[in-house]
């Protein structure tokens, strides 16, 4: 039986697709341009092929998805019995996806409510959770969205990248921020702020900054009941050991996922990303 409110994403929240499956979480792919390819996020492209291209230095840029896939999203929702629809998606500063789906939702045969959630990765995952919870409880479109709106304010996403070339290409963090970074020899430890990617700390050494990461994160969990997921791009080591100093540091923690980006955030950070995201409950 349809939920009374149909839960639509899109393909860089990153939730497991058992989970998708579970809470019946629609997403709809971006896409990767590689060379003259386009290629949809999650089927048609992996992270593991992504990271050996730009390893090779191709040309890979991104692109959102058309109003029409989206489109085509809400009228499926809405045959299969969806009274209404929440359509919850990545930073508006980051890409043109939340433009694409309000286009859609001004003809859908059903009311779409379309949240710029100003996350990425799980911490857009998170609030795609948290509307399907109160969906399935027989929760109201207002009262879902309201849900996912309260779940992004309590959560905070934060990233380790090998080199800022990969953002500085992408256009997603400032140019002198780049050069600053790559005169000094230092790694970066980055923060989603407002929606968008910024410097956070400059730390000298990997290593080094991989434990700032893991002390920046208990100290933003405390003791308080918070979900994380820790997100990589070829480096599922690294990831490992995080998530496992992180389950004996956070005494709040209640769920953990460890899992690799898609290709659309990979392109823009490249191989080596470490990433944290907290979301209190």
């Amino acid at each position: 039986m349809s939920r009374h409110v149909a839960i639509v994403t899109d393909s860089t929240a990153y939730l497991p697709p058992l989970m998708m499956e579970r809470h019946s979480i629609t997403a709809v792919p971006l896409t990767v341009v590689l060379g003259d390819q386009a290629l949809e996020e999650g089927t048609e492209i992996s992270a593991r092929s992504l990271a050996a291209a730009l390893q090779k230095r191709r040309s890979v840029t991104t692109s959102r998805p058309s109003p029409e896939m989206f489109a085509q999203a809400y009228r499926a929702a809405a045959e299969a019995g969806a009274t209404g629809i929440v359509s919850l998606h990545l930073s508006a500063e980051l890409s043109g996806t939340y433009d694409a789906a309000l286009l859609a939702a001004k003809d859908a045969p059903v009311p779409v409510r379309v949240v710029d959630t100003g996350m990425i990765a799980m911490a857009l995952g998170f609030c795609a959770l948290a509307a399907a919870e109160v969906s399935e409880g027989g929760g109201s479109l207002d009262e879902a969205v309201a849900a996912a709106e309260k779940r992004a304010e309590g959560t905070a996403a934060y990233f380790y990248v090998d080199t800022l070339d990969y953002l500085r290409r992408g256009g997603r963090i400032g140019t002198a921020q780049a050069l600053l970074g790559s005169a000094l020899a230092v790694k970066p430890l980055l923060q989603l702020d407002g929606g968008r990617i910024d410097m956070l700390e400059r730390v000298r050494t990997a290593s080094r900054a991989i434990a700032r990461l893991e002390e920046i994160v208990a100290e933003r969990a405390g003791t308080a009941p918070v979900d994380i997921a820790v997100h990589h791009l070829a480096a599922p080591e690294r990831a490992a050991a995080l998530a496992d100093r992180l389950r004996e540091r956070v005494p709040g923690l209640a769920d953990l996922h460890v899992s690799e980006v898609g290709a659309v955030i990979g392109a823009h950070t490249g191989p080596g990303l470490l990433g944290v995201v907290i979301s209190a409950h």
